[in-house]
């Protein structure tokens, strides 16, 4: 089935009963979605905003084990997360890429303890290891960090982890799951659930956002998968349900590339209060984060509040020499962690909350899914739709997306941002050359052509600017400012391929106007 919002909705009317239906468009719901598409079943998934522009798309983009669980002696979701990280570089490697990172050392001790944690860590990813972490000198530290501090410096520690682009890999798995049969919607908005004589999900109601057209649709198994916003499905499912997630946020800056310096990342292992902090290169830019910071509310538009900009920006600048100030800034960002809720006495201590996910069936058998992170999306998504076989009586069927390429699957490192499209870039290129209108770049300073708003229309299911400017392409992130400036010009290639009217032009603009808002110091 093509990747096309009008096709997906004529769709729903062919097929009287779902076999699999997912409420969520991030990465687990996606994920979810392939894995029970590829085994066969007939699979609907519907997503109230756009794919992944929640969590999946505002991660910290590494795909990794997670050194700092190994740290808390989180062994099994660190070999689970390894293990993972080597199907992703198998099965996506143009949205996926070895990261090398630097620990500057000031300390003997430091530099021995990081060095010996991180050979473990090594050794822990068995055959799927990425590269062999090493003692580096000082100057070494230097040559590969050349703004970093050298007052104290007496060397460091080079290891090796993954990299990624996360909404596009989102938009990939969508793509994937629809090219084996799934049904997938965005701006869709689960409304009801509809249950038997003895209260057993049967069904659902959603409306499509965009035409404001109800759908009822019968299904035999019903996946929650809606990360920070699983509690409200649950209270659709059950008025009384108490919350069961407790969200985190995690904050991030961007800032030109000259500030660190290489191609190398730099990871500082304990700040002032404990945690990591990562700056690592990031198509042209680096990204500095992250945050860990309990919340008691959700929402889809997380603002990084001020004292975490100012911990990001003052880490900084105890390692780097002419550390960013908040001038400096291109863009902020944040995403909500959905994390189980702590115990009773931990409510402060994100360090109380777990970081595995959690998979639970309701007495009305809803499947639900939360909790985890991006690296571990497809065993997640596995586990997940083991469960809802079990719960509704479906012909068992193996998981299938161990070795299945996701789309855009190739080998051939395409330079700059291109890498991000992979088979799909050839295609693009090509109706760039139909017009010499569609070759232009859309901004000055980026390599991003107007050819690339029309291939996002007909083949990647944008329905807003947003959707293209923040995921699509990543330039919301990347340069908040420079993606204003060309709002107008993709707002005009959208309504012209859309077929929207200069109401909609002016709308969308004002809408996207208040959301880089919230992007910018």
């Amino acid at each position: 089935m093509n990747f096309n919002r009008n096709e997906a909705l004529k769709n729903l009317s062919t097929i009287p009963e779902w076999d699999i239906v997912i409420i969520g468009g991030g990465a687990t719901g996606l994920g979810t979605a392939l894995d029970a598409a590829s085994r066969g079943y007939k699979t609907l998934l519907i997503e109230k905003y756009d794919f992944a522009k929640g969590t999946s798309s505002k991660s910290t983009k590494l795909v990794h084990g997670g050194v700092r669980y190994l740290a808390n002696g989180d062994i099994k979701l660190v070999l689970s997360a390894l293990k993972e990280r080597g199907l992703i570089f198998k099965n996506a490697p143009h949205v996926s890429f070895v990261q090398s990172f630097v620990i500057p050392s000031y300390s003997i001790f430091n530099k021995l303890k990081f060095l010996i944690g991180l050979k473990l860590y090594d050794w822990m990813a068995g055959k799927l290891r990425i590269g062999k972490s090493t003692l580096l000198s000082k100057e070494t530290v230097i040559e590969k960090l050349p703004k970093i501090k050298t007052k104290g410096l007496i060397g460091g520690v080079q290891y090796y982890d993954g990299q990624f682009d996360d909404a596009r890999l989102a938009l990939n798995l969508g793509q994937t799951a629809a090219e084996q049969g799934a049904t997938i919607l965005n701006y869709t908005e689960a409304k009801s659930i509809e249950k038997d004589v003895n209260g057993k999900v049967i069904g659902l109601t959603f409306v499509d956002t965009e035409t404001n057209e109800s759908y009822s649709v019968k299904s035999k198994a019903i996946i929650n998968a809606t990360g920070i916003f699983v509690d409200d499905i649950l209270k659709l499912d059950t008025p009384t349900h108490k919350n069961l997630v407790r969200p985190s946020q995690g904050a991030h800056i961007v800032i030109d590339k000259k500030f660190l310096g290489n191609e190398d990342a730099l990871m500082i292992p304990e700040t002032s209060d404990g945690r990591v902090l990562f700056g690592v290169p990031w198509h042209g830019k680096v990204l500095l984060g992250t945050t860990d910071t309990p919340l008691n509310a959700h929402q889809i538009e997380p603002r990084p509040l001020e004292e975490e900009i100012a911990f990001i920006l003052s880490t900084a600048n105890d390692y780097l020499e002419h550390a960013p100030t908040r001038k400096d800034v291109l863009s902020i960002f944040a995403g909500l962690r959905p994390l189980a809720a702590p115990t009773a006495g931990n409510e402060n201590s994100t360090k109380e909350i777990s970081r595995d996910h959690k998979l639970i069936k309701s007495d009305s058998n809803l499947v639900t899914i939360t909790g985890g992170k991006w690296t571990t999306y497809r065993k997640m998504a596995e586990e997940t739709v083991d469960m809802a076989i079990k719960a509704g009586k479906l012909a068992p069927s193996p998981c299938r997306t161990t070795d299945l390429h996701i789309h855009g699957f190739t080998h051939d490192k395409r330079e700059g941002h291109w890498q991000m499209y992979g088979t799909d870039t050839d295609k693009i290129q090509a109706l760039a050359k139909e017009s010499p209108a569609l070759a232009e770049k859309l901004h000055q300073d980026h390599e991003y052509i107007a050819a690339e708003v029309i291939w996002a229309c007909r083949h990647e299911m944008v329905v807003k600017v947003e959707d293209f400017l923040a995921r699509r392409i990543r330039l919301l992130l990347l340069d908040a400012e420079a993606s204003l400036a060309v709002a107008p010009k993709v707002a005009e290639l959208m309504a012209t391929e859309l077929d929207k009217d200069q109401t909609w032009i002016d709308e969308e603009l004002l809408s996207y106007q208040k959301l880089v808002a919230n992007y910018m110091l």
